[in-house]
């Protein structure tokens, strides 16, 4: 993207999108005009910055004072990371199994539900004739997904196109996962298995169940990397925690309560 003589490159958006929320992340991913603009706001952003700059606007007393204190804070933020970093064997595989088996009974995993989809746009709103031509297409789309191949008809035909791409696949879901008007329809519904079009607020749905697993207790292997994860956010936290108990021993907080 360009804008005047500003110039940024993909490798300077992706450290701007890491710093908002995953939803907000995936929202992006899947909305190529919502992500248009994000980059327009980063460069025009960064034309203010210059501009700001060429002003000596970070010279004046109060955004001077601003930056100090933003300064202090990333410094000593990262600084306590680097002190309270824990090994990169942390932790063995017998820790790993030990919270396992204390935690197992935690661990249920409801049922899942694999889906597929074809998606046919149509808001609720639109006039009759937009709703009937919705209709009219997602009946056909239906009839061709149940008598051959859903995949291919959810490639060519599917509105949604990030899961159109992948024959329609969504992924994995727990049932609490899946909008109540598609959950009560596929519920029940063998692996392999189709329901009728569903209407929702945004348009139609033809809904397929790829496979579905029974609740049951997660194996070791399936939650390894998340218990990894707990025991290094848990042993880097108490490392913070020493290390700042450490410091304010040996530097005594004096407050002037009067003050």
């Amino acid at each position: 993207a360009r804008g005047g003589a500003t110039e940024i490159k993909a490798d300077q958006v992706k450290p701007s999108l890491a710093g908002v929320s995953e939803q907000d992340r995936e929202k992006k991913k899947k909305n190529p005009a919502a992500l248009s603009q994000a980059v327009r706001t980063l460069i025009l952003q960064q034309l203010l910055f210059k501009e700001a700059l060429a002003a000596g606007w970070d010279k004046t007393p109060e955004v001077a004072e601003q930056i100090e204190r933003l300064k202090q804070g990333v410094v000593a933020e990262s600084y306590l990371q680097s002190v309270a970093k824990i090994p990169d064997g942390f932790p063995s595989e017998q820790d790993v199994k030990s919270l396992y088996e204390a935690r197992r009974e935690d661990m249920k995993v409801p049922k899942q539900i694999q889906l597929a989809q074809i998606y046919v746009a149509v808001p609720q709103d639109a006039d009759k004739a937009a709703q009937d031509k919705a209709k009219a297409k997602v009946d056909e789309v239906a009839k061709a997904a149940k008598s051959g191949d859903f995949a291919a008809v959810a490639r060519e035909k599917s509105d949604e196109r990030e899961s159109a791409t992948r024959g329609g696949a969504v992924g994995w879901l727990a049932e609490a996962q899946i909008q109540p008007e598609i959950r009560t329809k596929v519920a029940s519904l063998p692996k392999g298995a189709m329901c009728d079009p569903i209407r929702l607020a945004d348009g139609w749905y033809v809904v397929k169940v790829l496979d579905a697993k029974d609740p049951h207790i997660a194996t070791f292997d399936e939650v390894k990397d998340q218990l990894v994860r707990l025991l290094r956010n848990e042993r880097a936290r108490a490392n913070r925690e020493a290390y700042m108990s450490k410091l304010q021993q040996q530097n005594p907080v004096v407050l002037d309560e009067l003050a």
